[in-house]
């Protein structure tokens, strides 16, 4: 049969004729959604529908079956097996999706301006990843009919015999050109349909040069056709009153083939619907595993490379005797245990090159041991050491699948059954390398979501701060939670940063949106924010510089963000936000909770909105709890439900500020629902006490120096840092001597500041940072800020409104 038009073929041909032996073939694929997704010419021209008209519609419009034809001696054999078999109804049985095995048969359409086509017909469901659903084969019966008279073809060679092996020489030539007939369809997924043709017990497609000849299933045409004439032989020796020969005895072996490729591929079908339910690859191996046993093995072992398993990308090339291979999953029907001690799931071990599983992983095609013998059960046992696995093993039927993608081999199954089970077949191993590549595709989706996964985390990590558990008048913790749906990682983040005059910056925000695109913007928006801090801008100033650094990255990133500088020395809070959810407060006084009424403002990115701030008097001890909005927004729950949790449960008192924050991941984290990542930071706002603070005002005169090195040591005196004094003190004059000779108009402002540390401060009206020099024994200047460098415990420069300020600190006994 020919598919396209004869006279393409055959140019020499006239119209209305057709090369001996073959006519028009009608081609029509239904997608999972019994739509039509490809409608070949020669369905135009059989079924009088146009390719526009019919892509997308239901095919059961297109082709309304009316029923079987009736016996007819005019058209027998076609007629006989139809009416005898009733597969003129089952194309639509087919078509509608209620067989899932391939059928044929012979059926009259409503055709429009034909009144009624009488078809030959063949539907072939199709299995796999693809929408394709049902391949769909269709030819004028009449002409065929017309044909086997005119031309004296046989039946037999217009649907001859069908293949059950897969060494069909034309199957890499016909997965390239069946595109050709099925335009619509990509190399690889014609590629699929050729394997399931071949391989699994459908009717192969041949070709000669430019025409395409589908072959009848083995309990089509052909063979009905002959089982009904040797039945109707068997009825008239019966009638005479003779016994039946063997010969002419009704034989049931069309039918146990036709059962048992049915069978696999309810199986295929239902394994296929077992696995792949999540990207998780642990999940995903257990699936594999325990979609085999019992049903199509006994024991199932399953291996994979050890950077499959790592979430890593491992080297090109094919595996070597020095590939490790890590066994991670073992299902079987033995008594519990009995594996479990001779090969432990986690070991990890490499295959010598004699072993059958070097040849399938080196292959990357199955490999069938009928029986393990002894000789062979022995080779095998050798490689476990201390072990003999011979028992479990030798006298069993083998099968050994890999596991493979993109013509990788990731790993391989290991299938055994029990001596007195059927051992495996060539049906079997068929069958088994088609569960291992639809197992390998899920495995590798898997694979590379783990891999993704693994870098975006590792990004993610990177760029979160480590905060210090204490900033100057603060205790500070942390809590990140990474999303619940796939694609988890996002853009939440917090940070702190030391601010002039003991202050800190506490920032959380939220860039819109998973995965590492959103990681990244994350990145960049925490590095601006920081960058922008250490300028000492004013929170709504900050914000407004974000949302201009956002607008130039690009119209498609959007961020939430909170920024709130505490002032320990004068007890107060000034905050800005940019459309995040708003703080919450906790009184130390009374226990007492509620959200900060911030203006909201809009989210970064949007552009050309103003940003307000806000300033807030806090006691020592009060509690400041910043989240983001994964943590107390649920679906289905209005947020305000969420907003009163977070306040109750921050109010609850607890031992430690980590045992506040944990207090508080339990509280809204266990409602379920929750999706998104999320980032908690909690300050306890310490303060820092009035006698803890020294300040003195320096005039811009050099005699200022000296009388700076004595304050400082007189105040470390009484403070009981006498141990601090000399260093200090060097330290102190090196800064206020640059500050004298740098400074402008205004007075040099010094100040020590008592806490987990000694923080000394110098203020002038230079706008101009310091530079850290390299040293040259030579020069007059450049010794002060190495002298600080190499005696602090910390060092710094900032800018202020009126100029700058150069801080160091030391670590301070404890008291």
């Amino acid at each position: 049969m020919d598919h396209g038009s004869e006279r393409d073929a055959h140019p020499s041909l006239g119209a209305g004729e057709g090369a001996p032996g073959r006519i028009p073939l009608a081609v029509v694929v239904v997608d999972r959604d019994g739509r039509v997704s490809h409608w070949s010419s020669g369905a135009r021209r059989l079924f009088g529908a146009a390719k526009e008209e019919a892509i997308g519609r239901s095919v059961l419009d297109l082709l309304p079956v009316s029923g079987a034809l009736p016996d007819d001696d005019e058209i027998t054999p076609y007629g006989a097996y139809a009416a005898y078999d009733g597969l003129g109804p089952d194309l639509e049985s087919s078509l509608d999706g209620r067989l899932n095995f391939p059928a044929a048969g012979r059926a009259r359409l409503t055709v429009p301006d034909r009144d009624r086509a009488d078809v030959l017909w063949w539907s072939y469901p199709l299995v796999g990843p693809g929408d394709e659903r049902l391949l769909v084969l269709a030819a004028d019966a009449e002409r065929l009919r017309r044909t086997e008279h005119d031309e004296g073809i046989a039946f037999e060679r217009i649907a001859p015999g069908f293949a059950l092996h897969t060494d069909f020489p034309g199957a890499e030539e016909l997965a390239r050109r069946l595109p050709e007939i099925l335009p619509s369809m990509s190399v690889d997924e014609s590629a699929r349909i050729v394997a399931q043709v071949l391989e699994l017990g459908y009717p192969i497609l041949e070709f000669s040069q430019n025409d395409r000849v589908p072959v009848t299933p083995d309990w089509g045409v052909a063979r009905r056709t002959e089982r009904m004439a040797r039945r109707e032989r068997a009825a008239r020796v019966a009638a005479q009153g003779l016994p039946v020969p063997a010969e002419l005895a009704d034989d049931d072996g069309e039918d146990l083939e036709y059962a048992a490729v049915r069978e696999r591929l309810e199986f295929l079908n239902e394994v296929s619907g077992k696995i792949g339910t999540s990207l998780d690859l642990s999940r995903t191996i257990i699936e594999v595993s325990r979609a085999v046993v019992p049903r199509f093995t006994d024991v199932a072992g399953t291996y994979l490379r050890e950077q499959v398993v790592a979430g890593e990308e491992f080297p090109d090339g094919v595996p070597d005797t020095t590939t490790m291979w890590h066994r991670v999953a073992v299902e079987h029907t033995d008594e519990p245990g009995r594996w479990d001690d001779v090969i432990p799931v986690g070991e990890a071990m490499p295959f010598p090159a004699h072993t059958p599983f070097f040849q399938c992983m080196t292959t990357g095609e199955p490999v069938l041991v009928p029986r393990i013998s002894v000789e062979m059960g022995h080779a095998i046992a050798s490689q476990f050491e201390k072990r003999d696995i011979r028992p479990l093993i030798t006298g069993r039927s083998m099968l050994v699948v890999p596991l493979k993608a993109r013509n990788v081999v990731l790993g391989f199954m290991i299938l055994l059954r029990h001596p007195e089970r059927e051992l495996f077949n060539d049906m079997d191993r068929v069958t088994g390398a088609e569960l291992a590549a639809r197992a390998g595709l899920v495995l590798d989706n898997a694979r590379m979501y783990t891999f993704q996964e693994s870098v975006a985390e590792t990004l993610q990590d990177s760029m979160l701060p480590h905060i210090p558990p204490r900033m100057a008048g603060c205790d500070i913790a942390t809590r990140y939670l990474p999303g619940t749906l796939l694609g988890r990682v996002g853009g939440d983040w917090f940070d702190s940063v030391k601010l002039p005059g003991a202050r800190t910056a506490l920032v959380v925000g939220d860039v819109m949106g998973h995965g590492l695109n959103s990681a990244a913007m994350m990145g960049q928006l925490r590095t601006a924010v920081q960058t922008m801090a250490a300028m000492d801008l004013p929170p709504a100033q900050l914000l407004r510089n974000l949302d201009d650094l956002a607008q130039r990255l690009g119209d498609s990133y959007l961020a939430t963000c909170l920024y709130a500088v505490y002032d320990p020395i004068e007890g107060e809070l000034h905050l800005a936000n940019a459309g995040h959810i708003p703080p919450v407060l906790v009184r130390a006084v009374d226990g007492r909770s509620e959200l900060l009424d911030l203006p909201t403002g809009a989210p970064i990115g949007v552009g050309g909105i103003a940003f307000e701030s806000l300033r807030v008097r806090v006691d020592p001890g009060d509690r400041l709890v910043m989240c983001t909005d994964g943590l107390v927004e649920m679906r289905g729950e209005d947020i305000g439900v969420g907003l009163a949790t977070l306040c109750e449960s921050a109010a609850h008192p607890a031992a430690s500020m980590d045992d506040a924050c944990d207090t508080i991941i339990r509280a809204l984290n266990t409602r379920g629902g929750r999706k998104d990542d999320v980032a908690l930071l909690m300050a306890r706002l310490n303060g820092i006490e009035p006698e803890d603070v020294a300040e003195w005002r320096l005039a811009l005169d050099p005699a200022e120096v000296r009388r700076a090195r004595a304050v400082v040591r007189e105040q470390l005196h009484d403070w009981g840092l006498a141990r601090l004094a000399d260093p200090a003190e060097l330290m102190v004059s090196e800064l206020v001597t640059n500050a004298i000779r740098h400074s402008h108009s205004r007075p040099v402002q010094l100040r020590l500041i008592r806490g987990e540390t000694l923080l000394c401060e110098v203020d002038d009206d230079d706008h101009t940072l310091p530079t850290l020099l390299g040293a040259d024994p030579g020069a007059e200047t450049g010794r002060g800020l190495r002298v600080v460098s190499t005696l602090a415990r910390e060092w710094g420069t900032s800018h202020t409104a009126a100029g700058k300020t150069v801080w160091f600190e030391l670590t301070a006994p404890r008291r």
